[in-house]
This record gives structure tokens, C-alpha cells and sequence, in this order.
């Protein structure tokens, strides 16, 4: 870079003063101190080879930007989830990040910055996810550390991701139609040249329409194709091959070449094929990049689904407020057909909301007063009022959005498998093109160089690089449209080839019941009973919680304060003005629990004058699991149940659901030496669980399972979450998994067979290049369609493969 650009952004330098910034030993020119200090402390963080790795140059640094409204605890509770004590976590856009360097230097400079436990960075969503410590570090500081790299941060909104997409697509229409029009006019010149060949031609109107052709090509090499040779530079800095290197060198020697036959009065130019080239690739890469963008709209939707403005009650009117101006405790009015704003209670009234695009299923559910409703749901039945829990990124909702994040974010295995597999095709492709060039030179130097390119263009692995990643985002984005969130991206592939389920089976395989005729009433009326019940286990989302407010909801509705939850025994509040407790018998009554015949599988409803009510706690099968056993059992997949509960409820679940196997009264370190056993035994093993006993036996599986209404720490084990509480979505999920190994199997079995076939022919001379550029990309454009084909039939009982047919797609990806 010469010194009247700056080093760092690129832009023109001032005459004076001259802004030196000292960089790996050597000064360096730059535009303005902002890109003097990000040059500079890149430099002091050890990390001045991005210089050498970047594509191209960086955004220029604005260092005077105020991010302290972040910190604002309205706007920071917006974006700003606390997950545990001492750690949190934000997801931004960020403009800017263009490329593998790019990503490189953001996560090692924001690994060292004071606080920061973990970043994650997805160069083609162009997103940042930070955890830190708050304690030792602003959010403001850590979104000013990004832009004095560079890098402006911003919140992860439906505006501004409408905003980075539309920019993208911008550049890549300007690109497009360069390219096409350049290629217009090129074959124009092109048929001009060709029809002089047989009907004879001046000379100096041949050089006049070749010059033409060399004027109306040029834009098309040097700014349509700028992508190209951006990704080739990369990859040559880092060392490593990719799809861009052959694509550039073909384009590059097509171009000098055909210049060097203007210059010199050679006999063939290849003006219309270079631009007729680059204009296929980027057709390609154009119909990628909206495979791309479709497959993110099931998150893109979720991030829309909060509205902007809450209706919130302030005295005896209601107030149109900003989201994030609610507080827990707050009142808010939503009527009918509009979206919940936050996490909360339902106060006045039962309706019908649509939580469709939340959980997947897509009958509207019934929720009874004093039951939780979700951000994002719409009401069908309004207006209602409800009691706001929960804001901003602490809401389900941003939860889903973070996990399908997390997911897009990370590097499978298959894709790592063809990140290499893709290295090695095109160190072989360069090597045939080089054996071509001297074979040809040998018998025919005038075909050398046109089989050589034909060879190049034709062979490059743009199809092998966009199989294992088009299919991976299609089918987490379908999977998350039906109710199923994939947490670990490896967990599809575990998932498919399965072939042993394991599963818990309280809060798992079953679900708590009452029934009316189970109540046994010590004083008072059942109504009475289950009214105070029901007001105790108001917002609970306990198993036991649920199934009561189901049995109380024909009771009149009471209210409950100065609630107090006490784990493993009960809860404690007040119920007009009287003090109740509902739990273990020893807990309502305050009696030693060892003293006791009382039966402990009910719950027992008091006051100080003692027993008012008992509630006999039954059990029935979880909504879909017979279907998912049965499933299962046709497929030749083997099911098991480990569980803590006594023999005779596991002996009887297991007899009603037809599961041969299962243990009972297993403590987590039982439950993980048999999963490690069926490991041994050479299975591939899914367990599916939900409580905090489940999560260390989660994370000893091969792929974990948990239930959306579960515990906090199963979920946090899990590689794959079931947003609805019916189990039979597993049914879906296989098949949506197995369905993606079926197309990405398809997408590299496509991508070899056609650079077999084709190699040969361009190399014997038969493909010219124009002809291979279009062979080339639509290739690519096949394995991009083959992968949206994923989840496009109708939801079926019938699961995807059998684990034998799961074991050879599996191997034949490997």
C-alpha cells in the first residue's frame, strides 16, 4: 500500500500533517488518529499478521463514538443476557467483518480485553457473541474495543439485519450487473471476431473490436471479480487452498492472455469467455448468498416477533411505552392478534395464543389465568392483560434466537471434513492443469493454454465447498420453524445415525396428573381447595405446578403475595390474608418426614389449623411418546429407560410404552457407566432427558435431547432442544436430520461425479472455457437448490433413515 493510502482503512491520506502509526517495527501512514490508535494496539496485542492475512482494508476506525447509552439498564437489559453469576452475554451486528481475518483478529484482540471469558465470531452472518464478566468490564468498553479495531457494533434488531442485507445484496446486484453487461458487450464483439473469421475481416477493424473487447472486460475483471481475487490473496496469506484460488488464476490468465494476444496480434482472445465467466460465478454465488439469507429468515423472523411498543398500564389508563422501558411486575394490555411483548403471567382471563413459530406446533394453545405466556406469541382471543416476568434478552424468545445463533456459528465436523477434502481436490485440480498445459504444449502448443483454463475453471470445488454447509443451514432453520432448536451442530449427524435412545422417564416419557376425584378434602370445599392451589403455584412451570393449575382451572381464580419457594418440599405465600402451604406432607404440616405413614406421593394443602386438602399425585405417558416408540421400534432402534424412580413405576411405564429394557432407582453415576457401556458396545446413543439429575448423563451421550419445559442445566447439556413438550417432534427431527445426510451425500456424490466427468473432457480439449464456466456454476447452483429441497415435504409420522442406511451416508460423508 503505497503512503498516499492509509495502512489501516485504506482512504486517502491528509498532505499534512503526516499520522505515522508504528506496525511490526516500520512506520506506517494513516489517514486519522483513530486508524493511528487501532494500527497501533492490533500491533501491541501481538496480532499485526492480520495485516498480512486481510482481503481487504478495514472500516476506519471512529474513536469517537459514545457507546455508554449501552449501559443504560433499560437498553442493557434489551441485549445483555445473565447467564450466571459473574457472566453475560450480547450478540451484535458488526460492519465490517468481511473475512476470515477479520474473524481471526476479533476473537485473539477481544480474548485479551479484561473480563471477556469467550467470543464467537460467524464472518458470514456477520455476528459477534461475547461472554464476560460485568463485574470487570462495561458493555460500553467492549463495544468500544470493537470499533477502535474497526468494527462498528450494532444491536442485533430486525432494522439493522434488514439493513446489513440490504447493503450485501446492493453490492452484489452492482457486481452482477457490471458483469452482464459487460458480457453483453463482449459477445457483441465476440460475434463480430467470429463472423470476420469466415467472411474475411479488415485488420484494423479486427484490432478495433478487440480493443473493444479488452475495454468492455476490464470492469468486469477488476471490480466484478474483486471477490474473487480478495479470497485468492486470503487463502494464499494463510496458506491453505480453497474454491477462490482456481477461480482467480483462471480468470487472471484468461484476462493476461488474452490481453497479451491484443498487444502482440495473436490469433485467439478470450474476452466474451472471461467475462461470460465471472458473470456465472457470480450468478452463483448471487443464488447462494439468497439460499443464505433464507435459510437465516426463521431466525431473522424470530428477532422481528417482539414489537417495538408495550401498552403498559400507568394508574387507571394504559400508556403505549418502548419495550425496553417495561419492568418485571408491570401491567400490559395486548389485544387480539398482536404479539406478547415480554415474558409474563396471564392475569385477567383464558385465551388462545399462537406460539407457531415458537414451538412448532401450529394449533393455537389454551392458557388459563395465572399460567405463563411467551414474548413473541400472538393472542387470538384479546385484549388480555398479563404481569410482565421477564425482558428483553432474558426472554424464551431471545433464548431461541441465541441457541440457532450459536448453532449457524460453529464448525461441524462434516464441514471440517470439507474444508479439507475441498484443500486436497484443488491442489490435484492445479497439478492436471499444469500436466494439461505441457501435454498440449508437447502436441499442440495453440490448445495448451485454452484446455489448460477449460481444465481450471471446470474442476474448481465450489461445489464440495457448498455441500456440507448449504445443507447444515437448511435444515437447523427448518428444524427451528418446527419446534426444534439445535444447539450443537453436531448433533444432527448424532441424531441421524442413532441407533440406541435412552430416555428419563419422570418429566420425560411421562408427565404429573391430578384427577378431581383423587382430591381427599380435610376442611372447606374443593373449589375452595384448588383455588388456593392453584393461586400457591401461580407462574411455577414445575411439572407438578401445571398439571395442578389444569385441574383447578373450573375454580374460581384467587390470588397469592409474598410467594416463597422452597426446593424439594413446596411452596409458601399468602391467599386473602392467610398463610398456606402446599407440598411433602412434612413440609405442609411441619412434621418430622420419618415419623410419617402418610403417603409421599401426594401433595398436602395447609394452613396453621392444619390439613386442609390432599392432592394424589398420578402419572400418565408425555403427549406423542407412543407414537416416537413405536417410530422408533420400526426403524430396528433400540429404547431403553433409566430412571431414579422406584421399580414398579419404571416396570409399568416400560410395560405401557412396549420398552423391553430399563433400570430403575439409577443415580446419574449409574446412568452414565451404561450409557458409557452401550458406547463401548460400539452404539451410537441419544438419551433424552429434562431435569437438572439429567444434565452430567446428557452430556455423556453421542446426542442430548432435552424437553423445552425441562430444567435450565439440561438444557444448558443439550445438543438439541425440543421447544413444544411433545415428544413425537423427535419423529421430525430424525427426519429432517437423516434428510439432510441424504441431500449433503447427494450434494458430494454430485460434486465428484461431475468433475470426473467433465476433467477429462476439458483436458483432451473439448470443454472451451466459456463452456466450463457454465458447467462450473451450475454445478454449484445444483448442490445449492438439492439443499433447499430439505424439509420441503409435509411433516410425517416416519422418521428419517435406519441406522444402518444413517452408518454408510455417515461414512460416505467422512
Amino acid at each position: 500500500m503505497n503512503a498516499t493510502a492509509c495502512f489501516h482503512c485504506g482512504e486517502a491520506n491528509p498532505a499534512s500533517p503526516v499520522i505515522l502509526a508504528r506496525v511490526q517495527g516500520r512506520e506506517r501512514a494513516v489517514c486519522c488518529p483513530g486508524c493511528q490508535a487501532a494500527a497501533e494496539w492490533i500491533d501491541t496485542l501481538g496480532l499485526g499478521d492480520y495485516y498480512r492475512l486481510r482481503s481487504e482494508p478495514a472500516l476506519r476506525s471512529d474513536l469517537g463514538f459514545d457507546y455508554s447509552a449501552w449501559d443504560r439498564p433499560a437498553l442493557r437489559r434489551l441485549h445483555v443476557r445473565e447467564t450466571a453469576p459473574g457472566r453475560a452475554e450480547v450478540i451484535v451486528l458488526v460492519d465490517g467483518l468481511r473475512c476470515s481475518a477479520c474473524a481471526w483478529l476479533i476473537e485473539r484482540a477481544m480474548r485479551s480485553t479484561p473480563g471477556v471469558l469467550e467470543v464467537g465470531v460467524n464472518a458470514l452472518a456477520r455476528r459477534v457473541v461475547l461472554d464476560f464478566d460485568p463485574r470487570k468490564v462495561a458493555l460500553s468498553g467492549l463495544l468500544a474495543a470493537l470499533a477502535r479495531l474497526g468494527y462498528t457494533p450494532h444491536p442485533l434488531t430486525a432494522e439493522m439485519i434488514d439493513s446489513q442485507r440490504q447493503r450485501e445484496s446492493r453490492d452484489a446486484m452492482k457486481r452482477l450487473a457490471v458483469a452482464g453487461l459487460g458480457t453483453m458487450q463482449a459477445m457483441m464483439m465476440a460475434v463480430a471476431l467470429y463472423a470476420g473469421v469466415f467472411d474475411g475481416i479488415d485488420p484494423a477493424v479486427r484490432e478495433f473490436f478487440r480493443w473493444l473487447g479488452f475495454l468492455v472486460a476490464t470492469p468486469v475483471v477488476l471490480y466484478s471479480a474483486q471477490p474473487f481475487f480478495r479470497g485468492a490473496l486470503r487463502e494464499w496469506r494463510s496458506h491453505r487452498l480453497s474454491m477462490d484460488t482456481p477461480v482467480a488464476l483462471a480468470i487472471g490468465l484468461i484476462y493476461l492472455a488474452s490481453l497479451v494476444g491484443v498487444l502482440v496480434g495473436g490469433h485467439e482472445i478470450y474476452f466474451d469467455s472471461v467475462s461470460m465467466f465471472v458473470l456465472f460465478l457470480l450468478l452463483g454465488r448471487h443464488l447462494a448468498m439468497r439460499a443464505r439469507h433464507r435459510a437465516g429468515d426463521v431466525v431473522d423472523a424470530l428477532s422481528r416477533l417482539q414489537p417495538a411498543l408495550a401498552e403498559r398500564r400507568e394508574g387507571s389508563a394504559f400508556a403505549s411505552v418502548a419495550v425496553h422501558e417495561l419492568e418485571p411486575g408491570d401491567i400490559v394490555r395486548v389485544a387480539s392478534g398482536a404479539a406478547i411483548p415480554a415474558d409474563g403471567l396471564l392475569r385477567d382471563r383464558a385465551c388462545r395464543i399462537d406460539e407457531s413459530l415458537l414451538s412448532g406446533e401450529s394449533t393455537p394453545v389454551r392458557r388459563d389465568p395465572g399460567q405463563p405466556v411467551i414474548a413473541g406469541s400472538l393472542v387470538i382471543d384479546g385484549p388480555i392483560e398479563l404481569e410482565v416476568r421477564r425482558i428483553g434478552a432474558d426472554t424464551v424468545l431471545a433464548g431461541i434466537v441465541r441457541m440457532v445463533t450459536h448453532a449457524a456459528s460453529e464448525r461441524p465436523r462434516l464441514a471440517r471434513i470439507a474444508d479439507a477434502r475441498a484443500a486436497r481436490f484443488v491442489l490435484r485440480v492445479l497439478t492436471v492443469t499444469v500436466l494439461t498445459a505441457l501435454a498440449w504444449a508437447w502436441f499442440d502448443p495453440s490448445r495448451a493454454l485454452p484446455a489448460a483454463l477449460a481444465v481450471l475453471v471446470v474442476s474448481c470445488p465450489c461445489a464440495f465447498a457448498l455441500a456440507v454447509p448449504a445443507a447444515l443451514t437448511r435444515a437447523v432453520a427448518v428444524l427451528a420453524q418446527r419446534g426444534v432448536l439445535v444447539v450443537d451442530a453436531d448433533a444432527l449427524e448424532a441424531l441421524a445415525t442413532a441407533d440406541r435412545f435412552v430416555f428419563d422417564k419422570t418429566g420425560t416419557l411421562t408427565e404429573p396428573s391430578f384427577e378431581r376425584t383423587g382430591v381427599q378434602v380435610a376442611r372447606g370445599t374443593l373449589d375452595d381447595a384448588l383455588g388456593i392451589a392453584a393461586a400457591l403455584e401461580q407462574g411455577s412451570t414445575h411439572p407438578l405446578a401445571l398439571a395442578l393449575r389444569r385441574m383447578a382451572a373450573s375454580a374460581p381464580a384467587r390470588s397469592a403475595a409474598q410467594l416463597r419457594q422452597i426446593a424439594g418440599a413446596g411452596v409458601e405465600g399468602e391467599v386473602d390474608g392467610v398463610h398456606y402451604r402446599l407440598g411433602r406432607v412434612d413440609f405442609a404440616l411441619g412434621v418430622d418426614p420419618d415419623r410419617t405413614s402418610a403417603p409421599t406421593d401426594a401433595l398436602v394443602l395447609a394452613d396453621a389449623d392444619g390439613e386442609i386438602a390432599r392432592f394424589a399425585v398420578g402419572e400418565q405417558a408425555r403427549a406423542g411418546v407412543i407414537d416416537l416408540i413405536r417410530d422408533l421400534k420400526a426403524r430396528g432402534i433400540g429404547c431403553e429407560i433409566l430412571s431414579g424412580d422406584c421399580q414398579d413405576r419404571v416396570d409399568a411405564i416400560a410395560a405401557r410404552l412396549g420398552i423391553g429394557e430399563c433400570t430403575a432407582k439409577a443415580d446419574p453415576a449409574a446412568k452414565l457407566a451404561r450409557l458409557d457401556a452401550l458406547r463401548k458396545a460400539g452404539h451410537v446413543v441419544a438419551m433424552v432427558g429434562d431435569g437438572i439429575n439429567d444434565a452430567p448423563v446428557l452430556a455423556g451421550a453421542d446426542v442430548a435431547i432435552a424437553i423445552g419445559n425441562g430444567s435450565a442445566m439440561a438444557h444448558a447439556a443439550s445438543g438439541i432442544l425440543l421447544a413444544s413438550s411433545q415428544l413425537d417432534s423427535l419423529i421430525e427431527a430424525r427426519r429432517i436430520a437423516g434428510e439432510m445426510l441424504a441431500r449433503l451425500k447427494q450434494n458430494l456424490g454430485w460434486a465428484l461425479a461431475y468433475n470426473l466427468a467433465a476433467v477429462p473432457l476439458a483436458a483432451l480439449g473439448w470443454v472451451p472455457p466459456w463452456l466450463a464456466a457454465i458447467g462450473m456454476s451450475a454445478s454449484s447452483i445444483v448442490v445449492v437448490l438439492n439443499s433447499l429441497r430439505i424439509g420441503r415435504r409435509p411433516s410425517i409420522a416416519a422418521s428419517g433413515p435406519s441406522p444402518a442406511t444413517g452408518k454408510h451416508v455417515r461414512e460416505a460423508a467422512a
